[in-house]
């Protein structure tokens, strides 16, 4: 049976709706800190995924039978809950996509093919995930436009009066990430934004980490683009979300093409259905769109507000303790940022590092965390990297500082 909506933060209640966290590895209990990699799953999420298939599955918009209605009318209620959560002004503007690589791919592609042409500047920053990278090389290289990037100060911040300069009367598109997925920075998103109004140049914000940490409100924001994985939201994998003005995904042409996104195909010419199915080509992830409503459901109960404050007490304390570990280099010094802390060990490679913490049951991500650019900005090759959610507590983070402490002495030397 899922348990009742949670109304208050209490994290052992909280801990008990995380089946997972009761799972010992190498005989010590799991020590969960790689929540920026991926969130673990609340029972109310593998039960709603598995109630779907065991008592809804069929496939939707297509089926005249009573099953598939009932499917169709699951998933069009799970594209209305993430429009309320996001704030969107209609269900048009919500695109259901893999996760946050393929949307960022879906604009790069089509609003690329359509905006950009030679000469033309798309502005990154130093800090992205390749998947703000990557997808806008490519579109440059089909128009022969140009990448130009807003570099990241010593502190892991943007350097806004950089950021400034490089906007020219060439630039078509601002596409950053909201909050960094190495550093834990917190861009300042409505500088940044109001910089590119200023030119008429629209923005797409990446939130694969924003939004299981803060609240998200597109209209809020003036962003023109918005992107999110179910699975960063404590959801399932294989399902994301892409969120534009309905203008913009109006005038931009398909991404994929197939079933479910078409009105009328000849051999002469095919038109398209209305938003959002023109760029949802063939069967799409149902059940995974089903459980990432009730992802949803379960962080709105538990409540931002509530998040926040827990993991900031966590965040403080790693910070705190990783001071008074001498071989410790903390990458960056953001003033505002989430529970995500990317070290270095002197005289350790991350993977040993990464290893040593395994053997006491402690789940870390060691690498490039898909940034290496910015890894090169500080360099590093790789780094080792804790990232906190709200089920977090006070005894994993002094379990991770112990654990580090321990690999320190065993390569001291």
């Amino acid at each position: 049976m899922s348990r009742a909506p949670v109304t208050a933060f209490d994290l052992a209640r909280v801990r008990k709706d995380f089946p997972i966290l009761e799972r010992t590895m190498r005989g010590r209990p799991l020590v969960y800190l790689d929540n920026a990699n991926s969130t673990q799953k609340p029972r109310t999420v593998i039960e709603t995924e598995a109630r779907f298939y065991t008592e809804q599955y069929a496939n939707i918009h297509r089926g005249v039978y009573l099953l598939s209605q009932e499917a169709t009318a699951a998933y069009d209620r799970a594209r209305e809950r993430v429009a309320r959560f996001v704030n969107a002004r209609s269900t048009r503007e919500i695109v259901f996509v893999r996760g946050t690589t393929e949307a960022i791919n879906l604009v790069a592609s089509s609003w690329g093919r359509k905006n950009l042409k030679s000469g033309d500047e798309v502005l990154i920053s130093e800090m992205e995930h390749h998947s703000g990278i990557v997808p806008w090389q490519l579109a440059c290289e089909a128009a022969g436009a140009k990448l130009r990037v807003i570099p990241v100060t010593d502190a892991g911040e943007l350097d806004l009066e950089a950021a400034e300069r490089l906007f020219t009367p060439k630039t078509k598109i601002l596409s950053l990430i909201h909050i960094s997925n190495a550093l834990g920075t917190v861009n300042p998103v409505a500088a940044l934004v109001a910089m590119a109004k200023r030119r008429d140049v629209p923005v797409l914000l990446d939130g694969a980490q924003t939004i299981s940490h803060k609240a998200v409100d597109v209209q809020a924001l003036g962003c023109d683009f918005y992107c999110f994985s179910g699975h960063k939201l404590f959801g399932p994998t294989g399902i994301g979300v892409l969120w534009a003005r309905e203008d913009l995904l109006d005038a931009m042409p398909p991404y994929h093409g197939g079933g479910n996104m078409i009105h009328q195909v000849t051999f002469e010419k095919t038109t398209y259905a209305p938003l959002p199915f023109k760029f949802e080509a063939g069967t799409t992830n149902i059940a995974g769109t089903i459980g990432l409503a009730a992802a949803i459901d379960y962080v709105d109960a538990i409540g931002y507000d509530a998040i926040g404050s827990h993991e900031h007490r966590l965040l403080e304390r790693l910070l705190a303790g990783l001071k008074r570990i001498p071989q410790v280099r903390v990458l960056g010094a953001p003033k505002e940022r989430i529970g995500v802390v990317s070290l270095v060990l002197d005289g350790v490679h991350p993977h040993d590092a990464g290893t040593v913490l395994d053997l006491e049951g402690i789940a870390i991500r060691a690498g490039h965390h898909c940034v290496q650019p910015l890894m090169a900005r500080f360099g590093v090759p790789a780094s080792i990297r804790v990232s906190l959610a709200f089920y977090n507590t006070e005894a994993e983070v002094d379990a991770f500082l112990a654990g580090l402490a321990k690999c320190a002495e065993v390569f001291k030397g």
